[in-house]
């Protein structure tokens, strides 16, 4: 998407704070932490939110899930983290690029 902010970001168009980054994700910290560790992992592909997803995701979501934990732990998050995706609207969505908040240490 043209002007999807975190298409930009992952395609280094934005400069953001790089953790981690593959042929598939993206992952940077918040710019505006609501913790003292909160960084957010993006799918490469652009995908709207959570309604977007098909079984051809399934590969894609279970990575992201799997290294949202992995980079958790190297944060110093062993006793405990939170994950967030708001979806939608209605579910508080602001970015529509999918997203995963992980944060912790409030």
């Amino acid at each position: 998407m043209d002007n999807c902010i975190f298409c930009k970001i992952s395609k280094k168009d934005i400069p953001s704070k790089i953790i981690y980054e593959d042929e598939d994700i993206f992952v940077f910290h918040d710019i505006n932490p609501a913790a003292e560790v909160h960084f957010l992992l993006i799918p490469k592909l652009h995908i709207t939110n959570m309604l977007e997803l098909n079984d051809t995701h399934q590969i894609l979501m279970g990575k992201m899930i799997i290294l949202a934990n992995k980079l958790a732990n190297e944060y110093g998050l062993s006793n405990g983290y939170k994950t967030q995706i708001n979806t939608g609207k209605n579910g508080g969505q602001e970015v529509y690029h999918l997203h995963i908040h992980v944060f912790g240490n409030k």
